[in-house]
């Protein structure tokens, strides 16, 4: 049974909305950029508040999503054709990503940078593990478009593997200093499992 605190919700809902922003973020730095902060904001939502309620965030994002609301970085922006885009299997990589972190970061309390870090890294790795055989079966097998999974390692990994890192270790840190702060302060933060 599914046992939610008003805390719980509040924490879910922003960071679903943090995903939205983040993805809005992407549509005004344009198709040049090969940025996106939501990874950081699904790396952030793992770490902070643990596997259930991290994916539960994303997952409330995307659910937004494809009832219709404009909030994905990609046209079509929403709706449940947005399903049939190649980059949707990112979409499922994120909540998987923020489950695995959440996992990894579940006893943090003598947690180190490092554990830190190289729990973003696997929540890296998972999603770019879903995000892009998703990418290959769209444009090969929907898009009709013949592509090799070199190509998809191309445009779906080779530009945005560098920023993720800076993403990885940015998010480690803060993530972890957000921990011991509130540690420090004595507030009750130990996220929901």
């Amino acid at each position: 049974m599914l046992n939610f605190s008003a805390r719980d919700i509040t924490m879910t809902a922003v960071f679903a909305a943090l995903a939205v922003v983040a993805a809005m973020l992407v549509r005004f730095a344009g198709p040049i950029v090969p940025f996106s902060l939501l990874p950081f904001v699904v790396m952030l939502s793992g770490g902070l508040l643990g596997a259930r309620l991290g994916a539960l965030s994303i997952i409330v994002y995307i659910l937004l999503g494809l009832i219709g609301l404009p909030v994905f970085a990609t046209p079509p922006f929403g709706g449940p054709s947005y399903i049939l885009t190649p980059t949707f299997g990112f979409l499922l990589g994120f909540v998987a990503s923020a489950y695995v972190i959440g996992t990894l970061l579940k006893n943090r309390e003598q947690s180190g940078i490092m554990r830190y870090f190289f729990s973003m890294l696997a929540g890296v790795v998972v999603y770019y593990v879903i995000g892009l055989p998703y990418v290959y079966v769209i444009l090969n097998f929907y898009l009709a478009k013949n592509v090799s999974i070199a190509y998809v390692i191309a445009i779906g990994f080779t530009p945005f593997i560098l920023f993720d890192l800076v993403k990885t270790a940015a998010a480690a840190a803060l993530a972890r200093a957000v921990y011991r702060r509130l540690n420090a302060y004595g507030v009750d933060h130990s996220p929901a499992q």
